[in-house]
């Protein structure tokens, strides 16, 4: 009844009390938990959109989801990555900052009118978007294994056309040829996902958000049936071109609801893209979930994924989990509702992990003192081990975690008491440095071994976070590249189920040139040159026409050139890949 009660108000429990009410005694639940204290409004549906939270909240509580522990401490049953169908949606926490009047408006009335469309969860199709119809995308079970479920997405064959299109266009290096491509297929994803891109770069945030929530809609409205997004045990394999789509799009939806200030929401994505593959991470959400839950003030969710996942992932060797995960325990023994005993391990904990964090990660301390505007005394400056060359002797990768994770998270340092608390621990280290503790040196050699080299997915997560302090440390081999906003750094051993057409190009030293088609004659076999990929059946005679360009399908052109210049006219006898003869050909 529970999970009833959630899709149903998820999905209808906007448009009005009703629905709502008439669930209520199917739970137990009299109509008077609508009635919040402190709020007074003489429309019903006002009340109901303002209570939806703490009814889906008494929902939960009854649900056995969570247990109460003899300590009193609330402990979550529920898988450590579960994703809530309800955090999916940002206007649920807008609402409980701004309340439903504040943040729905003049919405109501608008949504009654509107047509029917899908119901989907990851994002709420709009008004002005076009009419949605089957775009050639589906999602396929490849296999279960261990009680996890292997899903990919398919591109049928009108599809895959599209998407030969949308390369040319990413070639020509012309945003209008994408927004053409739009307009005859409104749904494709890569092309929603590239020109989100071009539209944030010219700084239209909203076109740009627009672009990513459509991209999004078009993905799950090709869902498989049992594809869930709740369970935790449905995989995508990334290394699968037709995948990443998928992952690229959660991810940059996420960006944008961190930025719009909804970290709670952002939370529950990030958890949704690490829950498709935990195990390889492509993105890297490792390195940003803890910034999201200290946000969203989901302290317990940190320390949680900390103490599970230590033993095999080693979470402590990442500069983020290292601090952050100390400031969490530091966070949570401020809060007065605890008990003596909560505050008194949280603060222990959070003593002891800042500790080896800053023996760790020496080079953390003062780029993270600088963002936040605070000088440090004289000791803390003139001692070595905090001194510049903790920062110019770490290697390259572990400079890229660090300036990542203090351009990220400063803002989180700034408070005082924050300030203090990690005074006093840097002083602490600072005793233990010239004490000549084993674990400093220690520490050093893990630092000299390890970070020689960053895996991929964090290059792929330092671009995508277009963090200025990280991305200008990436090494020459990943900037030197072409990166395409639709696929950034594939991976290596990418699984490739359809490959793009063969296509022949004119040598960049070219000219300009104007092309027009030559009429056919049925004189020749075939000609091949170098040049454009065009689908004809025409053929033409290499003595009647010299300098000429053709596609292997045969479609001439007549090239009007600027200059004097050579090429070679390879001509091919039918199906035979082996030339006839060649000739070298002279035009003006």
């Amino acid at each position: 009844v529970s999970d009833e009660a959630q899709r149903r108000l998820g999905r209808k429990g906007q448009t009005g009390a009703q629905p709502a009410r008439q669930l209520l005694p199917t739970l137990g639940i009299s109509a008077g938990v609508f009635a919040r204290k402190g709020v007074t409004s003489n429309s019903p549906e006002d009340n109901d959109l303002e209570d939806i939270d703490s009814l889906l909240e008494k929902i939960e509580d009854t649900s056995g989801l969570s247990q109460q522990t003899q300590s009193g401490i609330i402990a979550d049953s529920r898988p450590l990555l579960y994703v809530e169908h309800r955090n999916l949606n940002p206007e649920n926490e807008l609402k409980r900052y701004f309340g439903a009047r504040a943040v729905l408006g003049d919405q109501r009335p608008r949504q009654r009118q509107r047509q029917y469309v899908r119901s989907t969860w990851l994002t709420a199709p709009k008004n002005t978007w076009p009419r949605y119809s089957k775009t050639g995308i589906a999602m396929q079970l490849v296999d279960t294994r261990r009680g996890v479920q292997h899903f990919t997405f398919e591109h049928h064959r009108e599809y895959q056309q599209v998407q030969f299109k949308f390369l040319d266009a990413v070639e020509s290096m012309d945003p209008n040829n994408i927004v053409l491509l739009l307009q005859m297929n409104p749904y494709h994803v890569d092309s929603l996902l590239q020109l989100s891109d071009v539209c944030r770069m010219q700084e239209d945030q909203e076109m740009a958000r627009d672009l990513i929530e459509r991209a999004l809609y078009s993905l799950e409205c090709a869902f498989h049936p049992v594809f869930s997004l709740t369970s935790g045990t449905c995989r995508l394999d990334y290394r699968r071109p037709e995948n990443r789509a998928f992952f690229l799009a959660l991810f940059k939806h996420l960006m944008f609801l961190e930025k719009r200030g909804c970290p709670r929401t952002a939370l529950e994505f990030c958890k949704l893209i690490l829950s498709l593959d935990p195990e390889n991470d492509p993105l890297c959400v490792l390195l940003l979930i803890d910034f999201l839950s200290l946000r969203a003030r989901e302290y317990t969710f940190l320390t949680r994924i900390f103490q599970e996942w230590e033993s095999h992932r080693n979470l402590s060797q990442l500069p983020n989990f290292a601090f952050s995960v100390p400031l969490a325990y530091f966070f949570l023994s401020q809060q007065e509702e605890r008990s003596e005993l909560e505050i008194s391990q949280a603060r222990e904990r959070a003593a002891r992990l800042i500790q080896l964090a800053l023996i760790m990660f020496p080079s953390v301390l003062m780029p993270l003192l600088d963002r936040c505007s605070v000088q440090p005394d004289a000791r803390v400056t003139s001692h070595p081990f905090f001194g510049l060359n903790a920062q110019i002797s770490q290697p390259p990768a572990l400079n890229q975690l660090t300036s990542l994770y203090v351009g990220r998270t400063h803002s989180l340092w700034k408070d005082p008491a924050v300030m203090a608390w990690l005074e006093t621990h840097v002083h602490e280290v600072l005793r233990m440095v010239d004490a000549r503790d084993p674990l400093v040196e220690d520490s050093e050699h893990k630092r000299k071994m390890r970070y020689q080299s960053a895996p991929r997915n964090i290059y792929r997560h330092v671009i995508l976070s277009e963090m200025k302090e990280a991305t200008a440390a990436l090494p020459l081999e990943v900037t030197s590249q072409p990166v395409m906003g639709f696929d950034p750094l594939p991976p290596l051993d990418s699984i490739i189920s359809y490959t793009r057409p063969e296509r022949y190009f004119l040598h960049p030293w070219f000219p300009r040139w104007h092309s027009r088609r030559v009429p056919s004659t049925p004189s020749a076999p075939g000609l091949a040159a170098h040049g454009r990929s065009e689908p004809t059946s025409s053929s033409i005679s290499e003595e009647e026409q010299p300098g000429l360009w053709c596609s292997p399908t045969g479609r001439a052109y007549r090239q009007d050139w600027s200059c004097r210049f050579s090429v070679v006219v390879t001509v091919h006898n039918g199906g035979s890949s082996q030339p006839l003869r060649q000739r070298p050909l002279e035009k003006a």
